[in-house]
């Protein structure tokens, strides 16, 4: 059963809030959790971890924000994939372990992956998107080009008169 195109725009609408909502609440937690984190961080090797979950948190705030207001999506997924790349390589190396530490951190490994593949998915769906503020500024960017010529026409009609008399 193929879902029509007002029940297709919800289930798209849902899957952005799911998804990006998921990158954002996880970004704005590494912020409040910043201590732990970037001590985890360290623990993996990473200098200066406070700078790098920081920077690595406001990309996923930035991403998430993007994905569920739909404001150039494809920034966000970019931000999403500058994160999980270098995060999913560095933090989550199960290669390197052995036992328990090693499957945790390749389940750890797998997810990030996934979660990179469906952000990069969201880059092949025709833009603007249904119920994104790009789609919204669009359709309505001729309505406040008309407000300003009208504005600019009358402004432009009064200096004429002020000059006429």
């Amino acid at each position: 059963m193929k879902p029509n195109g007002q029940l297709s725009t919800i289930i798209f609408v849902a899957g952005r809030f799911i998804a990006g909502g998921m990158y954002l609440m996880a970004g704005i937690e590494n912020l409040l959790q910043l201590d732990a984190k970037a001590g985890y961080t360290a623990s993996k090797g990473v200098s200066n971890a406070a700078f790098w979950v920081t920077v690595s948190s406001l990309l996923l705030v930035l991403g998430g924000a993007s994905i569920i207001t739909g404001i150039r999506p494809h920034i966000g997924v970019a931000a999403v994939t500058i994160f999980l790349i270098p995060v999913t390589l560095i933090m989550h190396n199960f290669w390197i372990m052995t036992g328990v530490q090693a499957t945790i951190e390749f389940h750890a490994f797998m997810g990030n992956v996934g979660l990179l593949g469906s952000a990069l998915l969201f880059v092949a769906i025709p833009q603007p998107w249904a119920l994104s503020v790009d789609k919204w500024v669009i359709s309505n960017a001729a309505m406040f080009r008309g407000s300003r010529e009208r504005v600019a026409g009358r402004q432009n009609r009064v200096a004429d008169a002020q000059v006429t008399k």
